[in-house]
């Protein structure tokens, strides 16, 4: 009778966890794209600064701005440079 109640609460534990897992993909899959986007907007933004220097021009490299380059791209280091001439 132990054996069964055991091999019930098996079953139930795995079904639980993987509904978790579906309830949760579409959230750590946005987070993931969130934070692949993040590293290419660092790198853009330090080859803009390289490239930017000739010019003097500088866009600081904080967590704010590379999300703002990552997802937007061109438009946000745009964007970036006009509000920082503001």
């Amino acid at each position: 009778m132990a054996v069964i109640i055991i091999i019930f609460a098996l079953a139930v534990g795995i079904t639980l966890l993987g509904l978790l897992l579906k309830i949760l993909k579409g959230p750590i899959k946005l987070i993931w794209k969130l934070f692949l986007h993040a590293i290419m907007g660092f790198v853009f933004l330090f080859i803009f600064n390289f490239l930017a220097a000739f010019v003097d021009l500088s866009i600081p490299i904080t967590w704010l701005n590379a999300v703002i380059t990552g997802v937007l791209g061109v438009p946000g280091v745009i964007l970036l440079l006009i509000l920082q001439l503001i």
